[in-house]
């Protein structure tokens, strides 16, 4: 570590207190991303951004990197090693087919505001079908899945008041950082497997060991 949170305190002019650094740290370790987009995010992230390379020194002996989106204005925070946590398989699959609708907006030039993606349920249902050979989960199931998407920085679910959909889902550019190339050998494991259930993914949050952008599609 370059400097101490006491060091970086002190150079802040009364700006910041130590625990404002201790909570950024600890905010971005257990909730991986952050955004300056998100209000109960951008004051953790402009404190990161500030000090990114302090950030960075402090994080590298617990084997986590740190990666800064200046166009999109997100910070993650990626392990290099550990096992993670179990998902199951409906989680994975939807991290996949979410990395392949944000690739193919991407492409096509239809990001909005702040890197965001919307997906629509009859496009989700159209792909999901497509790349897993699965029929879409129910309504209930997929709400419980935007929640952890919403908690690994990737996703997040809007309500529709006026529409005949209940709701659409906003995939968020940090899944880009976060779904890499050894999720989607993942996905190849599961068609070659025959769609068998496992739940032996590992949780995003924990599994950045592996992760590496597909060039192809930046996302």
């Amino acid at each position: 570590m370059k400097r101490s949170w006491n060091t970086l305190s002190q150079n802040s002019n009364g700006l910041y207190a130590v625990a404002d650094f201790e909570r950024a740290a600890y905010r971005l370790v257990s909730e991986q991303v952050l955004y300056a987009s998100d209000a109960r995010s951008r004051v953790a992230y402009h404190l990161i951004e500030d000090y990114f390379a302090d950030f960075v020194a402090a994080l590298e002996p617990l084997g986590i990197r740190l990666e800064r989106n200046a166009h999109y204005r997100y910070v993650v925070a990626l392990p290099s090693h550990g096992e993670g946590v179990p998902v199951t398989l409906d989680e994975t699959l939807a991290l996949l087919v979410l990395r392949q609708r944000y690739d193919k907006a991407m492409r096509q030039g239809l990001i909005e505001d702040h890197g965001e993606v919307v997906v629509e349920l009859p496009d989700l249902q159209e792909a999901w079908q497509s790349m897993t050979g699965r029929p879409l989960p129910d309504i209930g199931s997929l709400r419980t899945l935007a929640r952890s998407l919403k908690r690994w920085g990737v996703g997040r679910l809007v309500e529709s008041d006026d529409d005949p959909q209940p709701f659409h889902l906003r995939v968020r550019p940090a899944i880009v950082d976060i779904v890499g190339e050894h999720w989607l050998q993942r996905l190849d494991q599961h068609n070659r497997d025959g769609g068998a259930d496992d739940a032996s993914a590992d949780e995003p949050s924990n599994a950045g060991q592996d992760n590496m952008e597909d060039n192809d599609a930046t996302a």
